[in-house]
């Protein structure tokens, strides 16, 4: 008989893409899946799409408005899963997101199902995003209670669960020490095969231009232009950017929407509210907003790039930072805990402090001035993805090993690791085995607002 996998995820495949298309491609194995009505299908997947409930909120208490809209989506899973349940697919095992409440009914429906949930992100008033950054507003008592509620469907599925997932061991250290145990940290991986260096890569300009390897490119990647990415920090350097290099070429690959956060005032978008602070002294001709891209366009941006910067939050970890050390980028990154744990200074990349714009600019200099000087920590970087983030070869056997029906139910965060010696560990795990990752250097008031890019 196979072995029936049900994946829950609004945005299905997400964060599920590498296993379930290494599962579709083997014998034994039965998938399915459920998401509202922005999943994508794949090949050998049967996707159950949900549409999302309409609701009127405004009568429920503000503290429980998320948690009314996360049961009422979960009413809509429940709906899907009778659908499958009906066809005959009772699963075995279940990989799901509960940061919409789509974790809700699994249990009840499918209860002798081994239940994975991914454990992405915890919110909480410190060591995290909300008040790193005390050029926006803060939230206030209310906004704290608020931000406690959105932990609730994550809470419930954590108790219910027989592993919990996290990308990286600091996203598994955002969540209650009592809970850690349970949470094995396991990437879903970055194909390296796929994105990696490529001397002869051409990129071409919005102005028509085609790019390559011999050209000052200076690369930024977010999934939206928005402060939590570090935009409004990235978009003050670029003066002295220029300034400093006549010929340098800025590629910004992002869309003008909200993915994380404050949201912008009414009218606006956070891209041309910075841009605005800062285009009297830019060339704009050598500013590039590419919007939103095709993944090959993507993958050609980082090939080209002479230096690629990444700034977050202590927040998610982005997938395209480590597909950007996969593909030989000398990343320069903000000195957060969520980049420490895979770029070692002068190792695997160059760090500076998240708000420091004149130390960004330097290190994007030096690093279009010198560029041979960084050819190490670019191969350092891509050996460090393909021994520790490698789709096939690392996260996929690891994350295969969970799926084991007569695994125990919790398992030590070590165990993903078990496999090799310490010292082959990442830094952050092997520092990890002795204690959580915690940040303790940063004092945190308030503030606020889950996903990679």
């Amino acid at each position: 008989m196979p072995m029936k996998i049900l994946f829950v995820h609004n945005n299905f495949p997400a964060q599920y893409r590498n296993l379930a298309t290494a599962l579709a491609h083997e014998p034994g194995f039965e998938l399915a899946a459920i998401g509202a009505s922005n999943a994508q299908p794949m090949p050998s997947v049967k996707l159950i799409k949900y549409a999302l409930p309409d609701a009127d909120v405004s009568g429920t208490h503000p503290f429980a408005r998320r948690f009314d809209l996360e049961c009422r989506r979960g009413e809509q899973v429940l709906y899907s899963l009778s659908t499958l349940a009906a066809s005959g697919f009772a699963p075995d095992v279940i990989l799901a997101h509960p940061g919409w409440g789509e974790t809700l009914p699994l249990r009840t429906m499918f209860p002798k199902a081994r239940s994975l949930v991914y454990c992405e992100f915890f919110y909480g008033a410190e060591g995290r995003d909300i008040g790193f950054d005390s050029e926006f507003p803060t939230s206030g008592l209310d906004g704290h209670i608020g931000l406690q509620l959105k932990n609730a469907t994550t809470l419930l599925a954590l108790a219910d669960c027989d592993v919990g997932i996290s990308p990286t061991c600091w996203q598994q250290s955002t969540f209650p020490r009592h809970y850690q145990s349970k949470i094995e940290v396991v990437h879903e991986g970055i194909d390296t095969s796929r994105v990696r260096p490529d001397p002869q890569a051409r990129l071409m300009l919005p102005n028509g231009r085609q790019v390559g390897r011999s050209d000052e490119i200076v690369t930024f990647v977010v999934r939206n232009l928005e402060p939590l990415r570090g935009y409004h920090i990235f978009m003050r350097a670029l003066p002295e950017i220029l300034r400093c290099r006549p010929n340098a070429q800025i590629v910004i690959i992002g869309r003008d929407g909200l993915s994380y956060g404050l949201p912008p005032p009414a009218g606006s978008n956070w891209k041309s509210i910075f841009l605005e602070e800062v285009r009297d002294r830019l060339d704009m001709s050598r500013v590039h907003f590419m919007g939103g891209v095709p993944y090959n366009t993507f993958i050609a941006a980082l090939q080209v790039s002479s230096a690629h910067v990444y700034l977050t939050y202590p927040f998610v970890l982005s997938w395209s930072v480590l597909e950007a050390m996969s593909a030989g980028c000398l990343v320069i990154g903000s000195d957060t805990p969520p980049v420490r744990e895979i770029i070692s200074a002068g190792d695997t990349g160059v760090l500076f402090p998240f708000f420091a714009v004149d130390e960004l600019a330097e290190r994007v200099v030096e690093a279009l001035q010198e560029p041979d000087r960084f050819n190490a920590i670019r191969e350092s970087a891509r050996r460090f993805v393909i021994e520790h983030y490698d789709a096939a070869r690392i996260c996929i056997p690891r994350m295969r090993q969970l799926l084991d029906l007569n695994a125990p139910a919790t398992h030590s965060r070590q165990t993903v690791w078990a496999g090799r010696p310490a010292s082959e560990w990442p830094r952050a795990v092997r520092r990890s085995s002795r204690k959580p990752v915690v940040p303790t250097e940063m004092k945190m008031s308030d503030k606020g607002d889950s996903g990679p890019s």
